[in-house]
């Protein structure tokens, strides 16, 4: 097991140097590590006082691991890690967990020191909490002040008394304080070895072609640079020629197995070759640039609808140069979805063959079932591909898997019932195969350690029993897939759940019902592709076959101990129990389309209805305007004929007229009373002359009124009521208009914007609508008279956008907080959200990095 120095760094002192450290240390009965745990963990948590409203404080075990790990790396803990997968809201990262310091909270609870809650998450994981007991509480009086510091040492903030608390960010755990203090842990940084392996694919899934080669002759590469940062090792249990199979299940079916054998070429001329997961978007062109991380891939065997067996060499680039790792798989993969990935250990780093550590095999394992889901990543069919980031939640890469272990020896060679000591035997196991669940010795010589994520056999005959092995490992992936499977059904009926809320309150959020047809369809695609997968599962159950019973006692020992046959039966139950669920959801999801319907044909509804209000309106008045238009026109006509009469009889009227000047009478004896019709024409042309000046004077107030300009702004936003009515108060409406229904108070409101010159010389008429009672802002409508603004100031129809949208902004309007819907999105939606943030802030650090 690794020990980390000291860290220097954050591990100040917290300003306890004035405290007294002259007390005595009393005998709690503890050991330090027990004391300085207990302590650690009365500080987290507390019981509410009787009689008060206080809540009782638990403190979660992933969250107390981190911390665990703080008081190791700041050398107050003196416990050992090693890395072990972990999920963490339906994320599975690998987290440096100290198996010695989770053994001694049990035995915490085992003398009632500390209290156990057991609780489920929001994704349907159990949760485990813990809280310091009364009897605990009178024990932490008596742990001595140094003890207490010692603690204070990463637990509290920098020079302050704040606690830190462990924050998952979503890839990664942080330190932070109420004060806003924050810090990286390192806890998911997992430590890297060097080893040699050969590909290693056991005799009983072989069928012909050529054996696996050996990199024996490599194994003194890993020994180059022996530290590989590693410190000091606590080795308690080493193991002789070692041979890793790691297992996982994934959908397949015979044509899936047609389709890969294709893929890599196996019956081709030339078989293998590299392979990429890339999908090639320009197949007809001459070239293509790929990254020189590819995976080299050698055919042993093939059956063409049933299995392939090849080598994989990884060519990965590694991370630190001083790690030589020297890669290479053997794979099995069946028409069942069993794919056995096998490594043969030759060397892990100055370790040739034989002595292999447990430690440094936990890291090694690390990089096998990482790399692992790479190369089958690469080879199977992108619908294969969906049907994994489906069940994961998009974090297929990092899925489970079960480890397999088989050595020819383990050192020391103690009995099945030694090696659970709940001590540092068993601690030292559960690096590799998980928590333990039972040790069972098969032979004399050899012995079997079931773990909760693998199992170890060790023994001289360990390898003759490889055939049950194999068999059992496939039974044991499909248990692992099925509860992955589960998990992700009751996720999905989780976000059908936040859709029937959706649905519920459709009639108050305007965006509400695309929202609703996107999950709808999104949810129907996922339970059609859930549904196939375990049509998949279910058919892999009915053909696989059960091994007989060995007739050697040492293999019908172990036949017995594994159960296979038993194992079968509850495994076809549990898959029978998954189409009842699946059946139901489905029931479920046509309850969501009636009720989508429903909300859509109400909407429909209302728009037709609205649209009906509207067009009665606009037929008033268009009849209105015609009879308008018709006797404006007729009036047009007679006012000019009627004022150009009035201008002659100006001249020519009873009371005074020019005529009885001298100057006109010589004219108007010899033009107008002389000249037949002469005095009507001069009366037609100067209606005409009028009506035509009154005409011109018409047409260019028209021409100005013609040049309107409107735009609508479908905003569907919710905003501060108060702040949108505090600037509706500055302007003078025009029109008011409320309606009143059972979920909305819709408001319409139109003003004229006096400050011409913030439009550019013309007043805007604007309205705007919006529900009162549900703070939603449904439209802004602008209409601008383009006419009427000076020439060089004009708006254009982006520009009055701009200048209504900014004038919102600066009243702050907008409740950003209030119509944040990411909490109702889909669970996957909510991953891939997750990566892109996550990975635009780590762009943003790199060029920030770059730019200094």
């Amino acid at each position: 097991m690794s020990k980390p120095p000291h860290r220097n760094d954050d591990a100040a002192s917290s300003g306890s140097e004035t405290e007294s450290e002259s007390e005595e240390d009393e005998d709690t009965g503890l050991t330090e590590n027990q004391n300085r745990l207990l302590y650690m963990i009365s500080l987290y948590t507390k019981k509410a006082t009787a009689g008060t409203d206080e809540k009782d404080e638990w403190v979660r075990k992933p969250a107390l691991i981190v911390l665990i790990y703080e008081g190791i790396v700041a050398g107050v803990l003196d416990f050992d890690y090693a890395p072990a997968s972990a999920l963490i809201e339906n994320r599975r990262i690998w987290m440096n967990v100290s198996q010695e310091g989770k053994s001694d909270i049990e035995f915490l609870r085992e003398e009632e020191l500390v209290n156990g809650l057991q609780m489920s998450s929001k994704s349907f994981q159990p949760i485990t909490c813990y809280q310091i007991s009364d009897k605990g509480k009178e024990l932490v009086k008596r742990i001595s002040r140094k003890e207490k510091e010692a603690v204070h040492e990463f637990v509290y903030a920098r020079g302050t008394r704040e606690l830190l608390s462990a924050y998952w960010d979503g890839r990664n755990y942080y330190l932070v304080s109420a004060s806003g203090y924050r810090r990286k842990s390192t806890i998911t940084e997992c430590e890297d070895v060097s080893y040699v392996s050969s590909a290693y694919i056991p005799q009983c899934l072989r069928y012909g072609g050529r054996p696996t080669l050996s990199n024996a002759h490599r194994a003194h590469e890993s020994g180059v640079n022996a530290s590989n940062n590693l410190d000091e090792l606590d080795e308690v249990i080493t193991l002789n020629s070692v041979s890793i199979i790691v297992a996982e299940y994934i959908p397949f079916g015979a044509n899936q197995i047609v389709q890969l054998n294709n893929n890599v070429g196996s019956t081709e001329r030339c078989q293998g070759g590299f392979i990429s997961p890339a999908l090639d978007a320009d197949s007809s062109a001459t070239q293509i640039e790929m990254s020189p991380e590819l995976t080299s891939v050698d055919i042993l065997d093939y059956t063409l609808t049933n299995h392939i067996n090849f080598e994989a060499e990884i060519n990965f680039a590694n991370e630190g140069d001083d790690t030589v790792q020297v890669e290479t798989f053997g794979v099995s993969l069946n028409a069942e979805g069993t794919c056995f990935y096998g490594l043969q250990v030759e060397a892990v780093i100055d370790r040739i063959k034989d002595n292999i550590s447990l430690d440094h095999l936990s890291r090694l394992l690390v990089d096998v079932q990482q790399d692992s889901s790479a190369i089958v990543d690469a080879i199977i069919s992108q619908y294969q591909r969906d049907l994994m980031n489906l069940v994961f939640l998009g974090d297929a890469e990092n899925r489970n898997k079960v480890n397999l272990i088989i050595a020819n020896e383990i050192t020391p060679h103690l009995t099945a019932e030694e090696y659970m000591d709940k001590g540092e035997y068993e601690n030292e196991l559960k690096q590799v195969i998980g928590d333990t669940k039972a040790a069972y010795d098969i032979s004399e010589h050899d012995t079997l350690i079931f773990g909760a994520y693998g199992l170890l056999v060790a023994g001289p005959n360990s390898r003759h029993h490889e055939p049950l092995l194999c068999a059992y490992l496939q039974f044991i992936t499909i248990d692992i897939f099925l509860q992955n499977f589960f998990a992700r059904i009751w996720i999905l009926n989780d976000d059908m759940q936040t859709t029937n809320r959706i649905i519920l309150e459709g009639s108050k959020d305007p965006r509400a019902l695309d929202r609703i047809k996107y999950r709808i369809v999104k949810l129907a695609k996922d339970l059609i592709m859930l549904e196939e997968i375990l049509s998949y599962m279910i058919e892999a159950l009915e053909i696989i076959e059960i091994p007989p019973e060995p007739p050697e006692q040492a293999g019908r020992s172990l036949y017995e101990r594994l159960e296979i046959a038993g194992m079968r039966n509850q495994l076809i139950r549990r898959a029978m129990d998954l189409k009842k669920n699946i059946a139901g959801a489905h029931r479920f999801l046509d309850v969501l389309r009636e009720m989508s319907s429903v909300v859509s044909e109400a909407k429909m509804f209302m728009l037709n209805e609205s649209v009906d209000l509207n067009t009665k309106k606009m037929c008033d008045l268009q009849h209105s305007n015609e009879r308008s238009a018709q006797s404006l026109l007729i009036l047009q006509v007679l006012f000019a004929g009627i004022l150009g009469f009035d201008i002659l009889d100006r001249l020519t009227g009873n009371n005074w007229s020019v005529a009885d000047s001298s100057w006109f009478n010589s004219f108007y004896e010899t033009a107008i009373k002389g000249v037949p019709l002469f005095w009507f024409v001069i009366s037609i042309l100067v209606w005409g002359i009028v009506g035509l000046v009154t005409y011109q004077s018409y047409k260019s107030g028209n021409y100005i009124k013609q040049g309107l300009t409107t735009i609508r702004l479908r905003i569907n936003r919710k905003v501060f009521i108060n702040k949108l009515q505090m600037f509706l108060r500055t302007k003078l409406h025009s029109y008011e208009e409320r309606s009143y229904t059972d979920t909305n108070d819709i408001v319409r409101i139109t003003y004229t914007d006096n400050l011409k010159r913030d439009w550019g010389g013309a007043k805007p008429t604007i309205t705007l609508e919006y529900d009162e009672r549900n703070a939603y802002l449904f439209c802004v409508t602008v209409q601008y008279n383009r006419r009427e603004a000076r020439k060089a100031l004009v708006f254009n129809a982006e520009e009055l956008r701009e200048k209504i949208m900014d004038e919102l902004n600066s009243m702050d309007v907008w409740d950003v907080k209030g119509e944040d819907r990411t909490n109702e999105d889909l669970a996957a939606d909510k991953r891939a959200s997750l990566e892109r943030l996550l990975e635009a802030e780590e762009e943003a650090a790199e060029l920030a990095a770059a730019g200094h």
